[in-house]
């Protein structure tokens, strides 16, 4: 496979989690001795093949990892839902690293995968050269996290490929506007055939929100209060990405984020909310203008 391959190869990599062993799948593009590597990771509900586009863009550059986290797409399900936190994310995310044989690596994350980089990125030594937040900061509007624990876990059904994309656009009308091509592509990994019955459910372990939905706001409050600590311990280069129309990321926040820790740069699109898909054009570039170091 070149680096101007048009589909990613699948891998595995084993991660130790509190209670056993579990698999967690990634999607690689580009050659594998690439030194140049860069981390892709999606948002709560999602899983890799999101960022096929970005991918294909910087393949030739790049080889690109984008891990399905634990419990999402063709990664395995955890037995303790309390398992399915950032922490435990940010640890396969070192394995995944440690199994790619990188001594340094790119960081792009979308919402929870912005909140797996941060993690990664405060830690002595860390391995994260560039880091791309993707709408997401330490502090999360209340509301956004509602709106999210209102479809979080659902067992949705659907008929065909067409209904499941219908259902989840209506409940991602932030990510922007796409043709419908786009959206198919953007929905046909989040699916996976019902055992033994006609029909297609979503490609990730309901439990998920199990730890989403049990945080209470005592705990959400020292969250962020450890999240600042976390993101005021960055330093390496990072770029801020927010929908302009965005209810998870503040203007507020985001703004704090320039002058606080890495003194983020902060970019804006206009006409999406939570969160840039990396599909249009634009979006791409920006990523790869800061990566590639013409921004």
């Amino acid at each position: 496979m070149t680096a101007h391959a048009t589909e990613p190869r699948l891998e595995f990599v084993q991660c130790l989690d509190a209670l056993d062993l579990h698999k967690m799948a990634y999607w690689e593009w580009g050659e594998r001795d690439n030194p140049h590597v860069l981390v892709c990771v999606h948002g709560l509900s999602r899983q890799g093949r999101d960022f096929d586009t970005l991918a294909r863009a910087l393949s030739s550059r790049y080889r690109v990892v984008c891990p399905d986290v634990v419990g999402r797409g063709r990664s395995d399900w955890l037995t303790d839902p309390l398992g399915y936190q950032v922490p435990a994310y940010v640890a396969d995310m070192v394995t995944l690293i440690a199994r790619l044989n990188a001594h340094h690596v790119d960081w792009v994350g979308t919402s929870m995968g912005g909140l797996i980089g941060m993690g990664l990125a405060s830690l002595h030594n860390t391995p994260i050269r560039k880091l791309v937040l993707n709408d997401v900061g330490p502090r999360i509007q209340p509301e956004a996290l509602a709106r999210i624990g209102e479809y979080l876990g659902l067992p949705m059904r659907f008929k065909d490929l067409d209904e499941a994309a219908e259902y989840l656009a209506s409940i991602s009308a932030g990510f922007g506007k796409f043709t419908h091509e786009q959206w198919l592509e953007l929905t046909r990994p989040m699916l996976k055939a019902v055992d033994d019955s006609p029909g297609l459910q979503l490609h990730y372990d309901p439990a998920i929100g199990v730890p989403f939905k049990a945080m209470s706001p005592e705990a959400a409050a020292l969250a962020e209060q450890m999240l600042w600590q976390r993101y005021d311990s960055i330093h390496c280069q990072t770029l801020l990405l927010r929908g302009a129309d965005s209810d998870l990321l503040t203007r507020e926040t985001a703004e704090e984020m320039t002058r606080r820790g890495p003194k983020a740069h902060l970019h804006e699109f206009a006409g999406v909310g939570h969160a840039p898909m990396f599909v249009a054009d634009n979006q791409v570039a920006v990523v790869r203008d800061f990566l590639l170091g013409t921004a």
